[in-house]
């Protein structure tokens, strides 16, 4: 099992549980393909309700997350499982794609543009879908129309990621060039 580090190793202003956290943690780890003696450390920024969420490094496996991005949005400063595996879960497959020779090409994640971000994220939720988590399909569809256009193409890429195995970088690359050149031709 993942050796699952959180900093802060209290919080004080959210009432988000650690033990839990580890506990999904090491779990999301173990049924994304990491192996088990991984040491994973997140980072948890409980001073902001943003969302943002970044692999800061592979090799030691760190993860930067704001506090908004695990909170429960019905029950303000308390965690979220669902939304927990959503964000821990992407950031974990982003860390096994990043390990794989089709992802060494891959910008740091502050480098990467929203499109190609939101492609990224497209393909990895797809992947924690299928593993069993409640992912809102809905949701992530509209983000990425947001991104890549209200159109047919768009729709037809979003659906191809979503259900994709085995993509490189490159992949997510001619996904982006697709929707980008709809959009153009419009």
């Amino acid at each position: 099992m993942a050796d699952v580090r959180v900093i802060p190793e209290s919080f004080t202003l959210v009432k988000f549980d650690i033990d839990r956290i580890k506990e999904l943690t090491s779990m999301l780890a173990a049924q994304v393909g990491l192996p088990a003696d991984s040491v994973i450390e997140i980072a948890i920024n409980e001073r902001t309700p943003e969302m943002a969420a970044t692999v800061e490094s592979i090799d030691p496996i760190r993860l930067a997350i704001e506090g908004g991005a695990l909170e429960e949005p019905t029950v303000p400063r308390t965690l979220s499982d669902r939304l927990s595996a959503d964000v821990i879960g992407r950031l974990l497959l982003r860390v096994t794609d990043r390990r794989g020779p089709g992802f060494a090409e891959t910008p740091a994640d502050s480098e990467l543009d929203l499109p190609h971000q939101t492609a990224w994220d497209t393909y990895s939720v797809g992947r924690l879908h299928r593993l069993g988590y409640d992912i809102q399909k809905q949701r992530r569809l509209y983000h990425f129309r947001n991104r890549h256009g209200f159109s047919d193409v768009a729709d037809v890429v979003f659906e191809r990621l979503w259900t994709a195995e085995g993509l490189s970088w490159a992949d997510i690359e001619a996904a982006c060039g697709e929707t980008a050149s709809s959009k153009a031709a419009v």
